[in-house]
């Protein structure tokens, strides 16, 4: 019998493979592959199983076929693909009453609750997790008895998204009541900032804390495979299984492996799943200690409230939520934020953005997006590397900056996305980490100190050759004078501090819905932009700061879109100005705050 692959996006195939599962009492859930069983003659699924990752689900055998060893044979060849897929240690959600089934096909179980269990097969796995834990902890136990400290451990297990001062102050309360803390990180990479990035930040934040230990997370504690429901945040009638498991898992295997006897927890006034997790968590393990939440301004600390002031291109709002070592990492997020509104600005003149590629035969929006994802984990290095009383050797930034474009390069398939706002947001970057450890020396004038510190590192950078911008400067040496973005970085973008940025900052004010939009043509009308240069001439640059200005005095999307397919006609794609477009959306972040009160533009203005 022949073994068929069903596509649960194919609606048809879906509602075959529901029905199935309905008639035994089952219900589909996420999965990226379904094998099936089908019955020659009358086209019935008589046997069925998915893979999603490493966990086989949604295992069942039709009625009247129930001792035909269907089951094994599912089974098993989901295990074959999920090895071929590399995944050699392989789980598995079923009902209890199928445990003797499967342990007899080398499963052995992992977690249990009344309505499911949890099983794995395979090398590693948690016992693999478990000894490693050991090891951690007799280290730690070791190191207790030689201070004499406290001989409980403790346990938090968090996501951190991103790491806050409620996380902190969490972390605090609970290391002062044990021995050694364990905080346990949430692995999955579901999350708006990474796992790498979200360990390091809490490693940074609890670091002067000598009893505390930070631990690799894995998939055995609050991940996919023991807690789906978590990473969806809504409560549902699979939700107490999927607690109940995790918590057993934990219990099971996680604790004994830590040697830990108490659980920790901040208390959760408003997520209903959290709050019901905490309670389940009370009522199944020994010990669990409930922390009051950290408040700031008369409300708990939480990283959505974060997340929301980075959605709201804010760092003066996140910053008092959190601990001084999280900020390089919100600076850089702001970053790669900046970038990405920059790509989504559309209509835009030449460029790619979601409706077209531009005058670009060679990158679309797809490969941009690609391109600002490399990018991101090395804007995090340059802001750690900024984040110092001095400023960074100019060898390091050289080097980070290289694998940064080796990377983009690498995502992108060889296309030059965004070396040129990689040159400039890695020195803003840089100089926004730098001024986070210098807030007595930015005083009232926190734009002229990044001003300074950008073209302070801009300073060690030697002139180019051989780039669009020095050639574009060589041919134009006639009849003009331009400046590179090499000479504007050495400036410390000066008109863009003095102009870009407060009218940018005016149009937001005014809620100008193409803030964004007007900004570009401005710095059109202004910035010498030598990609124009490169693509054409210097008259035509001249020509195309004469459109962008008139346009910008009578704007109008349509007149956007006309401009867009002239540029695309004649082949101009403005990127240096594009590149200081993403430069005033990530300093509008960064400064914001300073930049409410300016007055020079009005609330209406618009050149």
């Amino acid at each position: 019998m022949e073994i068929l692959q069903l596509h649960t996006s194919i609606p048809r195939q879906r509602a075959r493979i529901e029905q199935f599962l309905a008639a035994s009492g089952l219900r589909l859930d996420e999965v990226d592959y379904y094998a099936a069983l089908v019955d020659e003659e009358s086209g019935d699924i008589i046997a069925g199983g998915g893979l999603w990752r490493d966990i086989i689900k949604c295992v069942a055998v039709a009625d009247g076929h129930q001792g035909e060893a269907l089951a094994n044979t599912i089974v098993s060849h989901l295990i074959a693909r999920a090895n071929a897929e590399g995944h050699h240690c392989v789980k598995l959600y079923t009902k209890p009453q199928n445990r003797q089934l499967f342990e007899s096909l080398s499963f052995r179980l992992l977690a249990e609750a009344p309505q499911a269990i949890l099983m794995e097969t395979g090398v590693g796995g948690i016992g693999k997790y478990s000894q490693a834990l050991r090891l951690i902890s007799a280290e730690r136990q070791a190191a207790a008895a030689a201070s004499a400290s406290l001989p409980q451990a403790g346990v938090i297990v968090m996501n951190a998204n991103p790491f806050t001062l409620g996380h902190r102050h969490l972390v605090e309360q609970a290391a002062a009541q044990v021995g050694t803390l364990y905080v346990v990180i949430v692995k999955e990479d579901c999350s708006v900032f990474s796992y790498a990035e979200r360990k390091d930040m809490v490693s940074r934040g609890v670091a002067d804390l000598a009893n505390v230990c930070v631990v690799d997370g894995s998939d055995y504690a609050v991940s996919k495979a023991t807690f789906p429901t978590y990473f969806l945040k809504r409560l549902s009638d699979a939700s107490d299984t999927q607690m109940l498991l995790d918590l057993d898992l934990y219990g099971r295997h996680i604790a004994p492996a830590l040697g830990a006897t108490v659980r920790f927890v901040g208390s959760e006034p408003t997520d209903a799943l959290t709050c019901r997790y905490n309670k389940l968590m009370q009522a199944t393990l020994p010990n669990v200690r409930v922390m009051q939440r950290y408040e700031v301004d008369g409300e708990p600390v939480s990283a959505s409230r974060v997340r929301m002031a980075l959605v709201k291109n804010s760092l003066s709002a996140a910053a008092p939520l959190v601990p001084p070592t999280t900020l390089p990492y919100l600076i850089a997020h702001l970053a790669t934020r900046a970038l990405r509104t920059e790509l989504n600005t559309t209509p835009k003149p030449g460029l790619v953005d979601s409706h077209d590629n531009g005058s670009h035969t060679d990158m679309d929006h797809a490969i941009m997006m690609r391109g600002i994802r490399a990018l991101h984990p090395f804007f995090v290095r340059l802001a750690l590397l900024g984040y110092a009383p001095q400023l960074p050797p100019h060898g390091e930034v050289v080097g980070i900056g290289l694998e940064a474009e080796r990377a983009m390069l690498a995502a992108t398939g060889g296309v030059n996305t965004h070396k040129g706002a990689l040159f400039a947001l890695g020195l803003a970057v840089i100089a926004a980490a730098h001024a986070a450890t210098h807030a007595a020396a930015m005083g009232a004038n926190p734009p002229a100190f990044l001003s300074a510190t950008i073209a302070a590192l801009a300073a060690a950078f030697p002139d180019t050759q051989g780039t669009h911008g020095s050639r574009a400067k060589v041919e134009a040496s006639p009849v003009a004078t331009l400046k590179s973005a090499l000479d504007n970085a050495r400036e410390g973008y000066a008109r863009l501090f003095a102009d870009w940025l407060p009218f940018y900052a005016a149009r937001r004010r005014a809620n100008d819905t193409y803030a964004p939009h007007r900004t570009l043509l401005r710095i059109m009308a202004e910035l010498d932009d030598t990609n124009i240069v490169h693509r054409s001439s210097v008259d035509t640059m001249i020509q195309v700061k004469m459109q962008a200005r008139q346009l910008l005095n009578d704007f109008s999307e349509p007149g956007l879109e006309a401009m867009n397919r002239s540029f695309i006609m004649r082949n101009l794609s403005p990127g240096g100005s594009a590149d200081m477009l993403s430069m005033v959306v990530f300093l509008y972040g960064i400064t914001r705050q300073q930049l409410t009160s300016c007055r020079k533009y009005t609330e209406t203005a618009t050149n």
